[in-house]
């Protein structure tokens, strides 16, 4: 079954890199500075921030559906990061590269599932997992640390 890769909006951050850290702190975000690669993951460009870029780490809310798995997370976002656009059945590195947490959901925002896997295995589990009609969309977060990576949606 065909899948594809959400990115994030980078309208949903662009005023984030305008504030001042004191701003930044009272929507419980705040700006850092790359020391490593890889380590920071931006969840807009779909890529990990290189050595000496400035991200912002903020808590989102990946998750909003009214039902108990209603949920937010830690999620990092680099300055002037453009929104990735990901092909159908595409993988990115970013993901492929690292454990992976994936959580399926029902058309009830009721999770039916859930498995870990080595991200370069995503492909293939994301397209059997789709093969159930119950399946609405997957949640993707890396294993280690469980920030939320990414939402994942069938394409018929």
């Amino acid at each position: 079954m065909n899948f594809q890769i959400k990115a994030l909006p980078e309208t949903e951050f662009v005023d984030l890199f305008g504030l001042t850290d004191a701003e930044l702190a009272e929507r419980q975000a705040c700006r850092q500075v790359v020391t490593a690669k890889p380590g920071t993951p931006c969840r807009v460009s779909m890529a990990d921030a290189e050595v000496g870029e400035t991200v912002i780490l903020l808590n989102y809310m990946h998750q909003p559906a009214k039902s108990p798995y209603q949920s937010t997370h830690a999620i990092f976002v680099r300055e002037y990061a453009k929104q990735a656009e990901i092909a159908i059945n595409e993988v990115p590195e970013v993901i492929r590269s690292r454990m992976i947490s994936i959580r399926l959901f029902d058309g009830n925002h009721m999770m039916v599932g859930a498995d870990v896997v080595p991200g370069d295995m995503l492909s293939s589990v994301i397209s059997k997992a789709f093969d159930k009609p119950e399946i609405g969309y997957i949640h993707l977060h890396n294993a280690k640390p469980g920030c939320f990576a990414a939402s994942v949606h069938r394409v018929d």
